[in-house]
């Protein structure tokens, strides 16, 4: 399991500069100029894990493979896009079907660029997203409350759970805050959440704040950077300082050019490093790994995911006749030389339906045909 992230943000803030160097490719045209993604890009970028060779190497493996993440460039958005606005309409059935939002933020000064509202403040173009969103949700919850309340009446349980769910959504977004708050402030109990997903709120999925920087701020941030990392601080969101101007450069260089190019700068790693660090911080999200002759791979899953659900992202097949999970832990593997050696020196535990796999897990599963 990978995570699907949306960019989104106004138009000229840098989104598809940014989603070029995150996938290596020129598919999203960046031009100066509003709505030149017409359509939403789609692209998979490999996840970066210092582990994955030195597991590769300790295996003897032929080939690393690592995770993937999909990043979907969304088309700009302006004010009255829950209107229809703009590309609105496209704007928000497209968001709906990602896991996390990515809002990209004009954190640069720059004349040559144009900015659709006449000026740089993160803050202000944040607001305007999300109250578009909020605008939206809005009219999805009221146009849906007639129908759950006749159901509910009927004494429909399923309707009553979702009605009072959308009361609370419709409580926050009222009062002009996002629906994630009310999960952050403990309003929707654990057995609602199912349900709650199911009422697909735009501004109830996460957020990571993105701050475009130019690149004399790509190491330190500046003044914009601060103010949106203090307000990501405020609500217990992620956010992160990059350069997608940098990042497209460093893309279009060899990979044993990079980090040479990086120490020239003053920079310790590449942007889109620290930016999948956060949206798995986002999203908690783990990594496992496989590890044999022919492949080192790596799997992502959720914190918390037992067995039996972390081998059906190899196969379902996997999951549905599970017998146990043969489990060493990443230090274990590369300090005592692999499996044979962690195994002779009792590292190698044998797990079973009610374990929960750790971030570093090397894993191999039993199962029955």
């Amino acid at each position: 399991m990978g995570f699907k992230c949306g960019i989104v943000g106004l138009p000229n803030v840098g989104k598809s500069t940014l989603f070029n160097a995150l996938t290596q490719t020129a598919s999203a045209q960046a031009a100066n100029y509003p709505f030149c993604t017409i359509e939403p890009n789609v692209g998979e970028v490999a996840v970066p894990d210092p582990r994955l060779p030195k597991l590769a190497e300790t295996a003897g493996s032929k080939e690393i493979i690592p995770t993937r993440l999909t990043f979907v460039d969304i088309a700009g958005l302006v004010k009255g896009a829950s209107k229809g606005e703009g590309l609105g309409n496209q704007f928000l059935a497209n968001i709906r079907e990602v896991d996390a939002i990515a809002y990209v933020l004009r954190c640069f000064e720059d004349g040559d660029v144009t900015h659709v509202e006449g000026r740089v403040d993160p803050l202000a173009d944040a607001d305007i997203v999300e109250t578009e969103l909020m605008l939206a949700d809005l009219e999805s919850l009221e146009k849906r409350t007639v129908t759950l309340e006749k159901k509910a009446k009927t004494g429909d349980k399923e309707a009553k759970q979702l009605l009072a769910l959308v009361e609370i959504a419709l409580g926050y977004l009222r009062d002009g805050r996002p629906a994630r708050t009310a999960l952050a402030d403990g309003k929707i109990s654990e057995e609602d959440r199912k349900a709650w997903e199911m009422l697909q709120l735009l501004t109830a999925k996460p957020v990571l704040y993105v701050c475009n920087v130019d690149e004399e701020a790509a190491g330190t941030g500046n003044e914009h950077s601060e103010r949106v990392m203090e307000r990501a601080k405020a609500e217990g969101a992620e956010a992160v300082v990059i350069s997608a101007r940098i990042e497209e450069e460093i893309a279009q260089l060899p990979n044993e050019e990079r980090a040479d190019y990086l120490e020239t700068l003053g920079l310790e790693e590449a942007g889109l490093d620290r930016l999948i660090r956060a949206g798995y911080t986002l999203l908690d999200l783990i990594t496992y790994f496989t590890c044999g002759p022919k492949e080192t791979r790596a799997w992502t899953i959720t914190r918390g995911t037992m067995a039996p659900a972390a081998a059906g992202v190899i196969h379902t097949d996997f999951e549905k006749g599970f017998i146990r999970a043969e489990t060493i832990a990443y230090d274990d593997f590369v300090s005592l030389g692999g499996e044979t050696a962690a195994k002779d020196a009792g590292k190698m535990r044998l797990e079973g339906k009610e374990y929960v796999v750790h971030d570093g897990d090397v894993m191999h599963f039993r199962f029955a045909n």
